[in-house]
């Protein structure tokens, strides 16, 4: 006899419509994974990204259904078309290797599609390889561009 739990999927992903204790925990324990310069997203940050119709939040669940990860999508129109840009990538440490990024980015990449966008842009740190390797896996193409930032804060 077959174990159906044996054809369960690994890793599901879905947008967060709500903020939950276990939301808020999930980001106390995946921030620091993703930067160590940035503090945990507050519930009251979590609720603004989760309410706003210019980010889509997607959360990854393992087979037990513990948050195993997050991606967050901008989409936004601009007068040259509808934007979509792939932010804050981050699959706990306990279960990389198991699909949750490439879950979180084809979530990410079909609902940008819906919403009329055309290409879909993200940056990564070179230090981060296996992320790298898996956009390059998916279809991103390295652009040749600059980015310049401007820091608000002093």
């Amino acid at each position: 006899m077959t174990d159906p739990a044996a054809h369960a999927p690994a890793v599901t992903v879905a947008e967060a419509v709500e903020v939950t204790d276990e939301l808020v925990d999930a980001f106390v324990r995946l921030i620091p994974q993703l930067s160590s310069s940035s503090a945990p997203t507050s519930r009251d940050e979590l609720a603004a990204i989760v309410s706003s119709v210019a980010s889509i939040l997607f959360v990854a669940r393992d087979a037990d259904g513990g948050i195993v990860g997050s991606l967050t999508l901008a989409v936004f129109r601009i007068p040259t078309g509808v934007r979509a840009w792939i932010e804050d990538v981050v699959v706990d440490g306990s279960a990389r290797g198991a699909g949750a990024g490439e879950a979180l980015v084809a979530a990410a990449l079909d609902r940008a599609g819906s919403a009329g966008a055309k290409t879909v842009d993200l940056t990564s740190r070179p230090n981060r390889e296996a992320a790298n390797r898996l956009y390059v896996r998916l279809g991103f193409e390295q652009r040749t561009t600059n980015v310049y930032r401007f820091s608000l804060e002093s």
